[in-house]
């Protein structure tokens, strides 16, 4: 692919969406620049504290017209444009089976392919510093020097990511790819971060949360539970600035079961939980490509072909979702 212009016609953002002319201004660092934590019990917490805590503040769940009780599900299949496996696969389970939202990898081989089939699908953006597969390469838009490993492609590891890349440059690809998408005619629906590279460094979660920012996306992040791993606060950090995100995010084991699955189902708090899937079909470009190609078999298999799990969910009290509602959710405020 050629790089990505810096500049960017307005035109391409169509209906809806922000001007890009702005997009390129510097902002301070929202990690290193926070003030000390407060918490929802002092009686000067602000609304965005307790919007973070579900106190005194509607719930995400309630922004989108539902009771605070109810148990909302996207059902996210990933890699969208990763291979014509996987393409096939991803938009069977948009349209044939129960998946809800997917992510779409602009810089893979088959992104372009996609994208020329899309037909108003909730799709996001999975912005990517990465090509993990040993001989399956892709690389930035931008021909970033600092994004490139020595074979031309984007590193394998996360690590080499961070050890090595340029934070001006991966903002400008991270916005070139979602410029592109625009460009290619998706109605982005959110943003999410391929291996979380973006999610879990402090320096680099300030370009992704720049973005949902820029961009008026909502984002994919962790759960609760997750965050004390990460060392500082994504979701108050997200919540502050008005980018909204699911309550609970889950990604089940390889090769999951549909007895598994509904465990899952049966489970659910109440909120909106995003369970991450990568569903393909069976190819022998596939198998060539990808070490979990059984996997992401599975994934399509329990997507697509299980016509009863549909009825299920609808049975357990559990309403299937998409990102398109939380975007526009944002975008009202």
């Amino acid at each position: 692919m050629s790089g990505a212009s810096t500049s960017t016609p307005a035109e391409w953002a169509g209906p809806g969406w922000p001007p890009l002319g702005h997009y390129w201004k510097s902002r301070p660092s929202r990690v290193a620049a926070r003030p000390p934590v407060v918490t929802p019990d002092q009686p000067d917490a602000p609304p965005e504290v307790l919007r973070r805590y579900g106190r005194g503040m509607p719930t995400v769940a309630e922004r989108l017209d539902y009771p605070p009780d109810a148990r909302l599900l996207i059902l996210n299949c990933a890699d969208l444009g990763f291979c014509h496996a996987a393409s096939v696969g991803v938009y069977d389970a948009l349209r044939q089976g129960i998946g809800t939202s997917a992510s779409l990898i602009v810089p893979a081989p088959w992104a372009r392919e996609s994208a020329s089939r899309f037909r108003g699908d909730d799709v996001g953006v999975r912005l990517t510093l990465n090509a993990e597969h040993d001989l399956y390469r892709w690389g930035p838009l931008t021909q970033a020097p600092s994004l490139l490993d020595g074979d031309g492609g984007f590193p394998r590891t996360v690590s080499d990511v961070w050890d090595h890349a340029d934070l001006d440059e991966v903002r400008r690809e991270c916005r070139a790819q979602i410029e592109r998408a625009v460009l290619w005619g998706f109605d982005i629906s959110h943003l999410d971060a391929h291996l979380d590279a973006l999610l879990l460094r402090p320096e680099f979660f300030d370009i992704y949360l720049e973005l949902a920012v820029d961009f008026a996306l909502p984002l994919g992040l962790l759960s609760a539970g997750a965050e004390p791993n990460v060392g500082f606060p994504v979701r108050q950090l997200a919540a502050e600035e008005g980018v909204l995100f699911a309550d609970h995010f889950v990604t089940l084991p390889p090769l999951v079961t549909r007895h598994a699955f509904l465990e899952l189902v049966a489970g659910l708090e109440p909120g909106i939980t995003e369970v991450t899937f990568r569903p393909a079909v069976d190819t022998p470009e596939l198998r060539a490509i990808a070490l979990d190609w059984e996997a992401r078999v599975a994934d399509h298999v329990l997507l697509v072909a299980d016509r009863g799990l549909d009825q299920l969910l609808t049975k357990a009290g559990v309403t299937r979702i998409g990102y398109r509602p939380l975007r526009e959710a944002m975008r009202r405020s």
